[in-house]
């Protein structure tokens, strides 16, 4: 048996200037983290080698790659022959939340595929062919954040490049006030999920008025800010930061927020927060807030109704956890 785990991210600020309609014009950049909430995929040989047995949130079983059903199972699996294969994906938090689940789960899978055949594949090759999976080949809306957060790992910039190139550096800070920016963010579950695939085509469609671009482009000033600030050490610029881009986010398309996320962020805000975002697309899922530890009781008070999700930071980013000896 083989098994492998790619993070969830958080993105901070940036967001959506990842999408090719946008970088591709002006270029983009984002901050974000991964967290230690995992997707999880194991993979050993079947007993009869001319099937391919599949276990998500049902179970398949194909004679061939065309019968397959789950659309990344089929590109991935088509795309490094593999077959003769039983695979199960479980994940810490559910699908469509905002926090990266469907492209963790393809660099997942092809970090899985790859250790398979026995071969190592770096993090930059996993996003980029992750991304090349998601967008190029299944035509999703989505950005490339979310496959380069999950490939990495860690506290991180990335800069998308107007040719396609992603370029990834490291946030560095003080030990201790990584720890004190990791104890101040809370992130609280509003319940539901969302298609971030039609969200993004919104905005990737209306990106080109001139008030989308604007508002995008500063957004992507606040996360360059917001790396200066972190790496001084000035942990609480991250409430109004947070603050002023989820401002602007709501800005570039009708579906990002609504009254339920509005009242949940009001009422944090009352409580003690200086800011914050409903992380991925929008429409459901979950709220990051920054709250100063003085406001933290206040502020689990204040949003009593909705399920907090405790997170660390995870740094390690796409791996192998665990392989035996018949696979070695």
């Amino acid at each position: 048996m083989l098994i492998s785990r790619a993070p969830f991210r958080v993105s901070f600020c940036g967001g959506g200037s990842d999408l090719p309609a946008f970088y591709e014009k002006y270029g983009g950049c984002c901050l974000s983290t991964s967290i230690r909430k995992y997707m999880y995929l194991a993979l050993h040989r079947c007993f009869d080698e001319d099937q391919i047995i599949l276990k998500y949130s049902k179970t398949e079983i194909a004679s061939n790659h065309e019968e397959i059903e789950h659309t990344i199972f089929r590109q991935c699996l088509s795309d490094l022959g593999v077959f003769g294969v039983e695979i199960t994906s479980m994940a810490d938090v559910p699908a469509g939340t905002g926090l990266g689940s469907s492209s963790a789960f393809t660099v997942a899978l092809l970090q899985l595929l790859h250790a398979y055949r026995g071969e190592y594949v770096s993090a930059y090759k996993l996003a980029k062919d992750a991304c090349e999976i998601e967008i190029s080949k299944l035509g999703s809306s989505a950005g490339k954040q979310d496959q380069f957060a999950s490939a990495f790992g860690g506290l991180r910039f990335y800069e998308f490049m107007p040719d396609g190139f992603v370029k990834v550096e490291p946030v560095i800070m003080d030990s201790s006030k990584r720890a004190e920016l990791e104890d101040n963010l809370m992130i609280f579950y509003l319940g539901g999920t969302h298609s971030a695939s039609e969200i993004l085509k919104t905005q990737s469609d209306q990106v080109s008025r001139p008030d989308r671009t604007a508002a995008q482009l500063q957004m992507c000033e606040l996360a360059r800010l917001l790396r200066k600030e972190l790496q001084r050490g000035n942990v609480d610029s991250m409430g109004p930061l947070l603050h002023e881009n989820w401002e602007l986010k709501k800005t570039l398309s009708s579906g990002i927020s609504n009254p339920v996320i509005d009242l949940a962020y009001g009422l944090g805000m009352k409580a003690g927060a200086t800011g914050g975002k409903l992380l991925g697309a929008g429409g459901a899922g979950f709220l990051l807030l920054y709250v100063p530890r003085c406001a933290h009781e206040s502020v689990r008070e204040a949003l009593v109704d909705y399920k907090e999700m405790p997170f660390e930071m995870d740094n390690s980013g796409a791996s192998i956890i665990f392989i035996d000896r018949d696979y070695a």
